[in-house]
């Protein structure tokens, strides 16, 4: 439980269930309410999910069960959590940028 093998690219419902460790039926309750969650389907409508979708399923755990937050305040902190990196990658393309256009202007001088 918890481990995420490395050499798989999907995972069905029952294979993630067991590595977050708990039952489908809150993998999909999950699903319901945070938006984040979204697994892709197959033709025949199995749940397939990926890595990333097991990481934030192992984080909605740890927020629920361990930090014994509510779902109102696990959404929270994933939001939190989300607009920090957004924040981080747009100061990352900002300086970048920067740099690009110092380097131009070195250029032209």
């Amino acid at each position: 439980m918890g481990r995420i093998p490395e050499d798989k690219r999907y995972f069905r419902i029952g294979e993630a269930s067991r590595i977050i460790g708990v039952e489908p039926y809150v993998l999909r309750f999950w699903e319901s309410e945070f938006p984040q969650l979204r697994p892709r389907r197959t033709d025949s409508r199995h749940r397939t999910y990926q890595q990333k979708d097991l990481e934030t399923l192992l984080e909605i755990k740890r927020l629920l069960y361990e930090d014994r937050l509510t779902i109102e305040g696990a959404k929270r902190r994933l939001r939190q959590k989300a607009d920090r990196a957004a924040e981080q990658n747009s100061r990352q393309t900002l300086e970048n940028l920067k740099s690009d256009l110092k380097e131009v202007l070195s250029l032209l001088s």
